[in-house]
This record gives structure tokens, C-alpha cells and sequence, in this order.
């Protein structure tokens, strides 16, 4: 009898499983990690996670955030999944992807970086080095943090790899996530770049031609690795890519998505995306038709001006909102995959 029994117990476990699962929402929280040293500023997260209370609609300044704010998180996630937004951007920016990851059961961190956010643009004006080596390294020192966090480390599943970790990132987080996945930079890419292409790829090389050092080959060596094992898959939404060297992007053996905006005029897709996929062969390339650079952000509910005009357009006949929805879909499936749990 219990052998008889046996198919039909398992089959309502599963069942129930899929059903907690569905159910799960999204949490909500702030927190506030220290600074490298004692003057440095804290990093602020917004952490995502999966919860049984109810989500509710919450403005944030121009975004939205559809979670349970402050509520009671399960007992297990299926990993960690670091968020870094663009240059200038805000760690809300990416709310209903960060939200769906959640719902799967993912805790997500979104990162405001320090020296890079909306209210603080000092890190670009410290040099294009100091720019490109800090962002990855914001990053790995918010991964210590929640590994050492007795709240959240017991969380995140590990395997026989260690904790299940991965990261996105858009545009500036896009080169964050893909450092982080061991591409390295080498600064005087963007100087060859900019003097071959600067009336193909205007605001790029318009943002690098105010950066100190971005223009001067001597004082833009190649970088060092920033890569961190512990991240084990990304994608990278319309990453900043010239930089990158095609030796160091083919070594990357992480899975990897990039997510291209056909119509980008932010960061030039052939120069940037297409650059970075075409070294990697092991990477998945999804060109989004009609889309420009910020479809990958939220609609804000206000006006936010750009080098790029404003983050709430889109071009006749895109639907953000149906995209959005279907990377809320396609990015928790990539994790499940390349995060397979036991």
C-alpha cells in the first residue's frame, strides 16, 4: 500500500511546493551597509525578497514599488542576485524586475552606488580608473556584507559551489556585472573608441570626454581583475562594453544573457552589446526591437532628463510595460537554470 501510495504523495508535495512558490510575494526592505573606511559613505541596498505577507503600491520619488514593506521573509531563498543600476541611476530604478525575481523566490539586492547615484556623481569626476575599478568593488563588498549578515546568510541556498549567487546590471551596471564575470577594462579602448567613432557613439564618448583620465592613453592602463567567483551567472541590459578587452571576454565562463535595445542611442549597440557578445561564445544575445536605452527601467512617474532626453519615452509602438513583464519572466528562468538548486 504505501508503495501504491508513493507516486501520489510525491506528486502533492510537488504540487504544494509549486503552489508556495506561486503564491510567494515580494518584501521589501532598506538597508544601509558601512563605507570601505570610516570617512567613506554608507551603501544603501533595497532589498527584495520573497514573503507570505501581501504586496501593496508604494510611490518611492518617481517609482513604484509593489512589495510588502518591512515583512517577515521566508526561511530560504534560492540564491542572491545583485542589482547595480546605470550611471546616475537610483537603486528603485529596476523595481518590477528586482519584484519578479522575488516572487521566484530570489533575495535581490539593489545597490544605490556610492559616488554614482542621483544625488552624487563624485565617483566619475574621481578619474575614469577610479570609476571602473570602484563600481565592481561596491558590489563584492555588499556580497561580504550579506554573507556575514546573521539575518540573511542562513537564507541564500548554497551548494557544493558555495552560495548561489548572480548579478544584473544596466548600462554602467552592465560593465559592473560583466567585470565582475571577469571581463577586464582597458581605458585606452575608450580613447581609440571616441577619436574613431565619436559622431557614431556622440553621448558615450560626450560622457568619457569629461571623465579625468578617459581621454589619456598613458594614464589608462589596463585594468586588474575585478572579477569575484562568487558571482556565478549575469546579464548585463545594455552593458557599456568598449572597453572590455575580447581576450578577457573570452575567458568569461560564467552563463551570461546580454539584452541589447535595438535602437540605442546611449550606448551604440555594435560598439557596446554586440562588442561584448560577439567575444563571448558562450553568452546569449537578445536584440529588443524598437526599443531604446532605458527600456529596461521602470516608467517614472515624472519627468527624469537625460543626455538621451527623458527615461519615461520610448518610441512609437513600444510597450515597456509588456517588456517588463517579459524579462520578469525570462531573467528568474535564466537564474533557475544557470542556479539549478539540489
Amino acid at each position: 500500500m504505501r508503495t501504491a501510495f508513493r507516486p501520489i504523495l510525491l506528486l502533492a508535495s510537488g504540487l504544494l511546493l509549486s503552489c508556495q512558490l506561486l503564491a510567494a510575494e515580494a518584501g521589501w526592505r532598506q538597508l544601509r551597509i558601512p563605507g570601505a573606511t570610516p570617512d567613506a559613505a554608507p551603501t544603501v541596498i533595497a532589498l527584495y525578497y520573497p514573503t507570505e505577507a501581501s504586496a501593496r503600491t508604494t510611490a518611492m520619488g518617481p517609482f513604484t514599488v509593489q512589495a510588502a514593506i518591512q515583512s517577515a521573509p521566508e526561511d530560504k531563498f534560492k540564491g542572491l542576485i545583485l542589482l547595480s543600476h546605470g550611471i546616475g541611476g537610483t537603486e528603485l530604478g529596476h523595481s518590477s524586475l528586482a519584484e519578479a525575481l522575488a516572487r521566484s523566490g530570489y533575495m535581490v539586492a539593489a545597490i544605490r552606488h556610492p559616488g554614482d547615484n542621483w544625488q552624487d556623481g563624485s565617483l566619475l569626476q574621481a578619474g575614469a580608473s577610479v570609476y571602473f575599478t570602484e563600481r565592481p568593488r561596491q558590489v563584492s563588498r555588499v556580497i561580504d556584507a550579506l554573507l556575514q549578515d546573521r539575518q540573511w546568510k542562513d537564507r541564500i541556498a548554497s551548494d557544493a559551489q558555495g552560495p548561489r549567487i548572480g548579478a544584473v546590471g544596466h548600462s554602467a551596471g552592465g560593465y559592473t556585472v560583466l567585470a565582475l564575470a571577469g571581463g577586464q577594462a582597458d581605458l585606452s579602448r575608450i580613447r581609440a573608441h571616441c577619436e574613431a567613432e565619436r559622431a557614431a557613439d556622440p553621448i558615450f564618448c560626450g560622457v568619457s570626454r569629461n571623465v579625468p583620465s578617459a581621454a589619456n592613453a598613458a594614464a589608462a592602463p589596463v585594468l586588474p581583475s575585478l572579477r569575484d567567483p562568487r558571482v556565478r551567472a549575469v546579464v548585463a541590459l545594455a552593458p557599456a562594453g568598449v572597453l572590455f578587452t575580447a581576450s578577457s571576454l573570452a575567458e568569461i565562463w560564467v552563463p551570461t544573457q546580454i539584452y541589447e535595445a535595438e535602437q540605442d542611442r546611449f550606448l551604440v549597440p555594435r560598439f557596446h552589446a554586440e562588442w561584448v557578445a560577439q567575444n563571448m561564445p558562450r553568452a546569449e544575445l537578445h536584440r529588443i526591437p524598437n526599443a531604446w536605452h532605458f527600456a529596461f527601467m521602470d516608467t517614472p512617474g515624472t519627468a527624469i532628463p537625460t543626455d538621451d532626453g527623458n527615461i519615461a519615452d520610448d518610441p512609437p509602438g513600444f510597450d515597456r510595460n509588456a517588456f517588463l513583464a517579459r524579462l520578469g519572466r525570462e531573467i528568474p528562468t535564466f537564474f533557475d537554470k544557470a542556479l539549478p538548486g539540489p
